[in-house]
């Protein structure tokens, strides 16, 4: 999005997710409105948790605790602390095989851990950043003054806590455009809620709807079998509805899906495959993306989607075999990797003399060649070609954001460069590395290729 601000003309605008905003903010603020030291920020919440699991003598495995650790998450965006979810919590399964007023005691063990420890987690980015907003005028007038309008994509995924911040932001303001579908509300399982999308007139009743029916992304064929698909869908929640008004239930709501219309080309139509088990479904899409890449697709235009990321393992076999890169979008994150890692130091380091003649492309290259990297791909797989696809991935970036500029009339700078990384790495915003991706479905969210694998779907 960023990229595209820029080709627009408008780099001043900021493009970020509500944690890295909050962060940002909390960071700055954080003498001023609380003073000391700001604690750090929790990677995972697994080591906490089994040791507040110890403290009160409860016995969990591993799956357990991520099960625990997902119901915090819920728990925390749903702006519920531990003595008020178990007034709101009776409707949800048992997480993690402990009972809702054990959680409740967990969780509370957690936060003194937590406290303990001079630690906070994501969702204490948030909480901490409404807290500050609502606490201190002096930094709210300071937040307010500096953002006016608010544009908030993906808006159906928002939740209640995100929802609070953005009002803060506000501060009572009607700047503000959002943008969403509530037909594709994937993350409820992490508190999100479409209701803040369907209650918006509601709320802004001076607000302009515009349906953005048009579909640019995909093609005739791939948006009639989406449109195929939820209105099936929403007969299905027809049913349910009817049951359970009849048991005299109150039943969720479910708005009328968008019919799109694409705005593309006509492509091949979605086809639908069947194999004998796991293995022999990996294989051939192996083949498949071979044949995709001997006709000319780019790897970096390919992708296997599935339901979990354990699914992940036969593909990865399969493309390995066939001499296929590929990436796992969802596992280790680019910027914390070690040779990312190094090459941003070395870059960071050469930004401080001015760029060779030949513009920021040939002096990326250059420096990075000094560390090992070459044009040419290395012959396998494995760590060796990760490396390589990682720098590759910065040397591309800096063409792109090079081209970028010259359509505008302007140089880009290696300083303007080095600013770039970094800002990608704040926001984790990994480039293009040239290979197939491997994702869940929920990671793949907004993003898209020219092939897409759907594996291992099944009836139900």
């Amino acid at each position: 999005m960023r990229s595209r601000l820029n080709a627009l003309g408008a780099p001043g605008v900021q493009a970020r997710t509500f944690h890295a905003a909050a962060l940002r903010q909390l960071q700055y603020f954080w003498p001023m409105a609380i003073g000391g030291t700001m604690p750090e920020i929790l990677d995972h919440k697994v080591r906490l948790l089994t040791e507040a699991a110890r403290r009160l003598h409860i016995s969990t495995d591993r799956a357990a605790l991520r099960d625990l650790a997902s119901e915090i998450e819920w728990a925390k965006v749903s702006t519920l602390t531990p003595d008020s979810y178990l007034e709101l919590a009776a409707h949800r399964p048992e997480p993690g095989g402990v009972d809702h007023r054990t959680f409740a005691k967990l969780y509370q063990s957690y936060e003194d851990v937590k406290l303990d420890k001079h630690l906070i987690d994501f969702e204490d980015v948030l909480l901490l950043t409404v807290g500050m907003l609502e606490d201190d005028e002096r930094v709210a007038a300071q937040v307010r003054q500096q953002y006016r309008h608010f544009v908030v994509d993906e808006y159906q995924d928002v939740s209640p806590l995100q929802q609070r911040l953005l009002d803060l932001w506000l501060g009572g303001r009607e700047e503000l455009c959002v943008v969403g579908d509530a037909a594709q509300t994937i993350y409820s399982f992490t508190g999100a809620t479409p209701d803040h999308l369907l209650q918006f007139t509601r709320r802004h009743p001076q607000a302009k709807v515009v349906r953005l029916v048009r579909d640019y992304r995909s093609t005739p064929q791939v948006v009639q079998l989406a449109n195929v698909l939820l209105a099936d869908r929403t007969r299905e929640q027809a049913k349910i509805r009817a049951q359970m008004q009849a048991q005299g239930e109150h039943p969720p709501a479910w708005p009328d899906p968008l019919r799109l219309i694409s705005q593309r080309e006509h492509g091949p139509a979605p086809s639908l495959t069947q194999h004998a088990d796991d293995d022999a479904e990996a294989s051939w899409i192996a083949e498949q993306i071979v044949a995709l890449r001997d006709s000319g697709v780019p790897l970096s235009e390919i992708a296997i989607l599935y339901r979990t990321n354990g699914q992940s393992q036969a593909f990865e076999q399969a493309l390995a075999t066939a001499g296929i890169s590929y990436q796992l979008r969802g596992s280790e994150r680019f910027f914390s990797r070690r040779e990312v890692r190094e090459a941003l130091a070395a870059l960071r380091t050469s930004s401080l003399v001015e760029e060779s003649g030949d513009g920021v492309p040939k002096t990326v290259s250059d420096i990075l060649s000094s560390h090992g990297w070459r044009r040419e791909a290395p012959e396998g797989t494995g760590a060796v070609r990760e490396r390589w696809e990682s720098m590759s991935a910065l040397v591309g970036l800096a063409d792109q954001l090079h081209a970028e500029r010259e359509m505008l009339d302007e140089t880009l700078t290696m300083r303007q460069f080095i600013t770039e990384l970094e800002e990608r790495s704040a926001a984790q915003h990994a480039p293009t590395v040239e290979g197939v991706t491997l994702a869940s479905l929920h990671s793949a969210k907004g993003l898209e290729w020219d092939a897409v694998f759907l594996a291992g779907l099944s009836e139900g």
